[in-house]
C-alpha cells in the first residue's frame, strides 16, 4: 500500500504586516484578525494582486462590481478605500493617484517603511 501526503498549500499574501489568507478568506494585521465587508475584501485582493500597479478607477469598479451596480462615483470608491485604511491602521499602504485610481506599495518587512517600487 503507498501512502500520500499532503502538502499544504501555501496562499498567503504578504506584505510587511499584513497578511491576507485566500484559502480561509482571513486578513490580519499583527497576527490581529482585521473584520472586513465583503466588498473590502476583494477590494484588498485586488490591490495585493496588483501590488505596485497602479489600478485606474474604472479597472477597480469593474473587478469588484462586475455586474456594473454598487459603485456609481469615485466618490463611493474612496469611502471603501478609506474605510479600509482604517481597519487596516496603515494609510500609508495605499496610496492615491489622484484623478487615476490606487496603487498597493509594496513593504518588503515589518521593520521598514513602505517603499515605492
Amino acid at each position: 500500500m503507498q501512502s500520500t501526503q499532503v502538502q499544504p498549500q501555501n496562499n498567503i499574501f504578504t506584505n510587511g504586516n499584513l497578511k491576507i489568507d485566500y484559502d480561509t478568506n482571513c486578513v490580519y494585521v499583527n497576527d490581529n484578525v482585521v473584520h472586513l465587508t465583503a466588498i473590502e475584501y476583494k477590494l484588498l485582493c485586488l490591490l495585493a494582486k496588483n501590488i505596485g500597479k497602479v489600478l485606474t478607477h474604472n479597472h477597480i469598479k469593474q473587478e469588484i462590481w462586475q455586474d456594473g451596480n454598487g459603485c456609481d462615483s469615485q466618490l463611493s470608491l474612496r469611502v471603501f478605500v478609506t474605510n479600509l485604511r482604517k481597519k487596516l491602521n496603515a494609510s500609508d499602504y495605499i496610496i492615491t493617484h489622484i484623478g487615476i485610481g490606487y496603487r498597493m506599495l509594496n513593504v518588503p518587512n515589518v521593520n521598514k517603511s513602505p517603499v515605492d517600487i
